[in-house]
C-alpha cells in the first residue's frame, strides 16, 4: 500500500468504545472497512469531516515524509520510541463540546497524555517534510495566536506542545443551535466510557490514495 501522509494516533483497543467510534463515523481505520452507521437522521453529514481519519486521538498530526526518509525508517523509530516512552492515563473520558465540534476528552490530569504526544511530535520530527505554502495559508485562516504561529513554523502544526488538547473526535463543526441536540444524541449512543482511561499503545497510520487513514501498526508503550 502506498501512503501520502502518516500520523501517530491513539486508537482504542478492541472493544465497545472502538466499535462505537468506528460505526458512528462509518469508517473503521483498524480494519480499513466502511461501516453502516447507526440510523440517526443527519449523522452522515455531521461526521463527514472526521470520517476519513477514523475514530482516534491524534498524537502527532499528519505529515509527509521528508526527503531521504522512508516508511521502514519511520517504523523502526516507532519501535525505538515505544520502548522508552511510558504509558499515560487520566481519570476517564467525557463527552465534550470543543468549540463547535464534539469529542471525547480526558477527565482529570491529562499531563501524561500530553507528554506522550509531545514526545512523538519532537522525536519523529526528522521524518516530517516542511508544510507547503498552501497548507500554511490554510492553517493561518484559523487566526492563530502568536504562540500558535510559532508552533506552526517549528513543528508544522499550531496545536502541539502546550497548545495540544487530546480528543477523540465525534463530529465536524456543528451549527451553534444544533450542539445541544447532537450532544444529547451522542450521549444516548455512547457505550460506558473507560475509567480510568489508559493510553498504553500508540499507532502508526497512513493516508491512502483515497484520502482515508488506516492502521499500519500498533506499538506498546514500555518505558
Amino acid at each position: 500500500m502506498s501512503y501520502t501522509r502518516f500520523a501517530v494516533y491513539y486508537l482504542p483497543p478492541e472493544g465497545v468504545l472502538a466499535d462505537f467510534g468506528a460505526a458512528w463515523l462509518g469508517w473503521d481505520c483498524v480494519t480499513a472497512r466502511t461501516l453502516v452507521p447507526p440510523h440517526v437522521p443527519g449523522l452522515h453529514d455531521v461526521t463527514m469531516t472526521p470520517r476519513k481519519y477514523g475514530f482516534h486521538g491524534t498524537l502527532k498530526p499528519p505529515f509527509r515524509l521528508a526527503e531521504r526518509t522512508d516508511l521502514a525508517g519511520l517504523q523502526e523509530a516507532m519501535v525505538q520510541m515505544a520502548a522508552i516512552c511510558a504509558p499515560a492515563q487520566s481519570d476517564g473520558l467525557a463527552l465534550t463540546a470543543l468549540g463547535r465540534f464534539l469529542a471525547l476528552t480526558p477527565v482529570g490530569d491529562s499531563s501524561g497524555i500530553a507528554r506522550v504526544a509531545a514526545t512523538y511530535v519532537e522525536a519523529l520530527d526528522a521524518f516530517r517534510a516542511p508544510p507547503g505554502e498552501a497548507e500554511l495559508a490554510r492553517r493561518r485562516k484559523a487566526r492563530l495566536s502568536e504562540r500558535q504561529e510559532a508552533l506552526l513554523q517549528r513543528w508544522g502544526y499550531p496545536y502541539v506542545m502546550e497548545e495540544f488538547r487530546f480528543h477523540l473526535t465525534l463530529t465536524g463543526r456543528l451549527p451553534v443551535d444544533k450542539i445541544t441536540h447532537w450532544t444529547d444524541t451522542a450521549r444516548a449512543h455512547l457505550p460506558p466510557l473507560p475509567a480510568p482511561f489508559v493510553m498504553d499503545t500508540v499507532a502508526l497510520v497512513g493516508e491512502r490514495e483515497d484520502g482515508r487513514f488506516e492502521l499500519i501498526q500498533r506499538y506498546t508503550l514500555a518505558g
